[in-house]
């Protein structure tokens, strides 16, 4: 009988912390990955990630043991720095405020208070009589309510939609005449993007790839006709990737073809995140 119970309490175990078969949908036309991550209980296994040194996104997808792997936050190739912040098993994991690129630059302190505020993608949890949890994207200074708290989370930006914050978020700067005399991280012009966004408190991934590139005007448009309630941009460009059970391994085809060593990843486990 001993043998028994212990037996069932395993399975319960294991039945509670192992994702045994990811719900993840995953489409293609016209050059753009769509992924829908379904149901309540693929949110305990989503973790946002930052690796020591810059890896590829498939170098990641095997380190991690991930079902489902893309790009996320922004970061300096030359100091393998974080420019967004992580966190990650509820812990801060990267802060831009150490990255020297960003300090150091008189420019950039100047506008510091909207670069730290660029918009961050939250799992959070909420214990309120019974756990939940849901998926919100804010401003990173945004506070969670009442009883809840962030599991992980990612900051890209800007946010994509319902408004497109690019000059908000420091990603334009615009003289006095609304002239655009700063741009960053290609906005305004047509490049792959790896997109988050929220619809009916399930997550989706747009995956927007060289054979599609887009300017974030266009992917405003499209987050509109899809029915978004939220979306951000993540890095894009040569960051863009994205890897999906080896099934589908995603790069821009920008650089030597073996795809960008980027710092910050989302993953989907197959343990939950604690």
């Amino acid at each position: 009988m001993k043998k028994i119970l212990l037996a069932i309490l395993f399975t319960f175990l294991t039945v509670n912390t192992v994702l045994a078969s990811p719900d993840i949908d995953v489409t293609y036309n016209d050059g753009i990955y769509h992924a829908v991550f379904k149901g309540d209980g693929i949110k305990r296994h989503i973790k946002f990630v930052s690796s020591e040194n810059l890896i590829t996104t498939s170098e990641a997808h095997k380190k991690y043991n991930s079902y489902f792997t893309i790009n996320t936050g922004f970061f300096d190739p030359k100091t393998a720095q974080s420019m967004s912040y992580i966190v990650t098993d509820r812990q801060t994991a990267e802060d831009p405020l150490f990255s020297d690129s960003l300090v150091q630059n008189s420019y950039l302190r100047q506008n510091l208070s909207k670069i730290i505020n660029r918009s961050e993608f939250r799992i959070v949890e909420c214990n309120l009589g019974k756990t939940s949890y849901r998926y919100e994207i804010m401003p990173h200074k945004s506070s969670v309510d009442f009883g809840c708290s962030i599991l992980t989370s990612a900051q890209g930006g800007p946010q994509v939609y319902p408004e497109l914050k690019m000059e908000d978020e420091f990603f334009i700067v615009k003289d006095k005449d609304g002239n655009v005399i700063r741009e960053s991280a290609s906005v305004l012009h047509k490049t792959s993007r790896t997109i988050i966004g929220i619809k009916n408190n399930e997550a989706h991934v747009l995956v927007i790839t060289d054979k599609h590139p887009m300017d974030l005007y266009e992917v405003h448009d499209l987050c509109k006709q899809l029915g978004f309630d939220r979306a951000m941009a993540f890095d894009g460009g040569s960051s863009t990737s994205m890897n999906y059970l080896n099934k589908y391994n995603v790069i821009s085809t920008k650089g030597d073809g073996a795809g960008r060593s980027v710092k910050s990843f989302m993953i989907v486990t197959k343990e939950k995140t604690k």
